[in-house]
């Protein structure tokens, strides 16, 4: 069991070490860096790697940003096998929406609560 823990920082800190090295020797926006980290989470899914990764270090490849990417391209391409081209937009949203509703729900009532330093 410790063992699985200890995967699952190592993976989970190496991504977020990437993440950092875009961030800062790159000089990319956090924008351009969670792009990057969705599109490589997406396309290590559609090569089959992701879902071996997630086998190999649990949280460690499900908590970061890459397992957004992964979900995307996962919904995608199995509703696509039962739905065909239309199941590939309706997959995307299927897996991913229950995220994106609490993350807006989230931010919305943080708004209402806390005001934003440039708002006078």
């Amino acid at each position: 069991m410790i063992s699985s823990f200890i995967l699952a920082f190592i993976v989970g800190g190496l991504i977020c070490v990437i993440g950092q090295l875009l961030f800062d020797v790159a000089n990319l926006t956090p924008g351009h860096t969670l792009s990057i980290l969705v599109v490589a989470g997406a396309v290590l899914d559609g090569l089959g790697l992701y879902e071996p990764l997630i086998d190999f270090a649990g949280a460690g490849a499900t908590v970061p940003i890459t397992s957004f990417g992964n979900s995307l391209t996962h919904g995608a391409l199995r509703e696509a096998e039962e739905h065909g081209i239309i199941g590939v937009i309706t997959g995307m949203f299927e897996v991913t929406s229950s995220g994106i509703s609490a993350a807006i729900l989230f931010g919305f009532i943080a708004s209402l609560i806390f005001r934003s330093k440039g708002r006078p």
